[in-house]
């Protein structure tokens, strides 16, 4: 599988990504412009660099490869609403991306580990793929085994930290999470133009 190796601060700041956005501290953003003053002043970009430059920030941030991003934005595009929208609301649906929404990861690529690992169900039934892609209705929790850990107890008592986005319910009585919505544009916590990854495989 093909991995990029590149530091996370520094492939945040080429791609015109905030840290947060990853689970990292902003602190680490502002040191890293400290070290780099000459970091924001860039060439013009072509058209297409521009456009790719977007596809690979949505990647990135999700940590999906090319082929099933392409899958996400084929499945999109023969649906009825907007490509780009339904494309963004598609993979935000991502189980890793939903324990990481839920605030019982730190990161997506912890949520992934976490999922692969069999530390979480939905619905009552153990799922182990991070691109399960949940729907209204659906509920999230810790498999009970799992509970017991030092880390899921701190990451289920951390109410005062947690953020949970509108499409999403976190119970904290039993650390469970449940989807009630379909995510919509404005749930997306990063700018982002999607259009122009729509421009780039229209072409």
């Amino acid at each position: 599988m093909a991995k990029n190796m590149q530091p996370i601060v520094k492939r945040c700041r080429t791609l015109g990504i905030s840290p947060a956005v990853m689970g990292y501290s902003e602190k680490s953003k502002q040191n890293s412009q400290k070290r780099h003053p000459g970091a924001q002043r860039r060439a013009k970009k072509s058209e297409y660099a521009v456009q790719l430059n977007e596809k690979q920030k949505v990647k990135f941030i999700y940590g999906i490869l090319e082929k099933q991003f392409r899958s996400y934005y084929e499945k999109a595009e023969r649906s009825s609403g907007v490509t780009g929208e339904v494309l963004l609301s598609t993979i935000e649906r991502r189980l890793d991306n939903v324990i990481f929404r839920l605030g019982l990861a730190n990161t997506r690529k912890e949520a992934r580990q976490l999922v692969n690992h069999g530390h979480f169900t939905v619905d009552g039934k153990k799922v182990n793929i991070p691109s399960f892609l949940v729907k209204p209705g659906m509920v999230i929790g810790v498999r009970e085994k799992s509970k017991n850990s030092e880390k899921f107890k701190e990451m289920m008592a951390e109410d005062a930290f947690r953020k949970v986005p509108k499409w999403l319910e976190y119970n904290s009585a039993n650390g469970t999470g449940k989807v009630v919505a379909m995510p919509a544009r404005d749930d997306i916590d990063y700018e982002v133009a999607e259009h122009l990854i729509v421009e780039l495989y229209s072409k």
